[in-house]
């Protein structure tokens, strides 16, 4: 049975979706995957097990320069590989209208999120066959409970596999073990969920005591400027090169432990079953925070010292 997926972004929003593969592979017999991700993303569906192949869109770059999109003939392609399967499910597990319109073009019966239920109602509209999912429950249970009621089975309770801990993700990790380290995630897109420089600093400090290596990833200039300026004044912080999600990933995985703000390196780490603490502020973590075995929520983050952070993360670890 062929299953078109169509969930493009954001990180988060795709580590939310992989329990619901998971669940949704235990279930039913030979059941595989494809998905349309955003083509910055595509590294994450491949990492799970239930996934046959990954249809990259790349509507960001598009939107930014439209001309070479189409000189590069980049919507057409896309359109070529949509449309190349006849899928049994095409659904649409984002609900917003742009998601709604990729499902709408792909070939196959459509099925999503009620008007109700859908983040962008008259996405809804778009779909033949849809389904009532409450928003007060969790993103990675609303997914879940999408894919049961369209496959027919029934879900397990309080049940969250990522599917990636016995995926070809983590035997193929280059794990680093030279060193007992940390991992900072420090970087976010909203500057409300960074966390103080000067605290950052701080908490490498308090690593340093207890003769922890800290490493710190980023994705852009300002946040390799920052993790730069806070190894400057921690001897034992380490700036990571220019690396691709697979890469980072491995990062985590080896790490004894993550402190993450609210971005999707958090909800990797969580996904790889690491220690993670997770620091928020106005987001609610009880509907699209960090969910694991081993994930602390801090939260009003802004008003704890570092020192509040370490001490929690040696009450586990140490």
């Amino acid at each position: 049975m062929k299953i078109l997926l169509i969930k493009t972004s954001s990180m988060g929003d795709l580590i939310h979706t992989l329990p619901a593969l998971t669940e949704a592979h235990n279930k039913v017999p030979d059941l595989s995957f494809d998905w349309v991700v955003e083509s910055s993303f595509a590294e994450i569906p491949r990492w799970h097990n239930a996934v046959n192949r990954v249809v990259p869109i790349a509507l960001r770059k598009w939107r930014k320069n439209p001309l070479q999109a189409i000189s590069e003939h980049g919507p057409q392609n896309f359109l070529s590989a949509l449309r190349a399967e006849y899928y049994d499910y095409v659904i649409d597990a984002q609900g917003l209208l742009k998601s709604a319109v990729v499902a709408k073009i792909a070939r196959g019966n459509k099925y999503g999120f009620s008007f109700d239920s859908a983040r962008e109602p008259f996405a809804s509209l778009f779909y033949r066959h849809k389904y009532h999912i409450a928003k007060d429950q969790h993103a990675i249970n609303r997914i879940r409970q999408l894919f049961s009621e369209i496959l027919n089975y029934k879900l397990e309770a309080d049940v969250i596999d990522y599917g990636l801990e016995s995926s070809s993700l983590i035997s193929n990790l280059e794990i680093l073990e030279r060193d007992k380290y940390l991992v900072f995630v420090h970087g976010t897109t909203s500057n409300a969920k960074c966390w103080q420089e000067q605290k950052w600093i701080a908490l490498a400090n308090l690593a340093a005591q207890k003769n922890f290596i800290v490493k710190l990833p980023w994705g852009n200039e300002e946040e390799l400027k920052r993790a730069q300026r806070i190894k400057t004044l921690c001897s034992n912080v380490e700036v990571l090169p220019k690396m691709t999600l697979t890469a980072i990933a491995g990062v985590l995985y080896g790490a004894a432990f993550v402190v993450a703000v609210d971005t999707g390196l958090g909800h990797l780490s969580a996904a790889l079953n690491k220690p993670t603490i997770s620091l928020y502020g106005k987001t609610d973590p009880k509907l699209i925070g960090t969910v694991g075995k081993r994930v602390h929520h801090v939260l009003d983050f802004q008003n704890i010292a570092a020192e509040t952070v370490w001490s929690i993360l040696e009450s586990i670890i140490i």
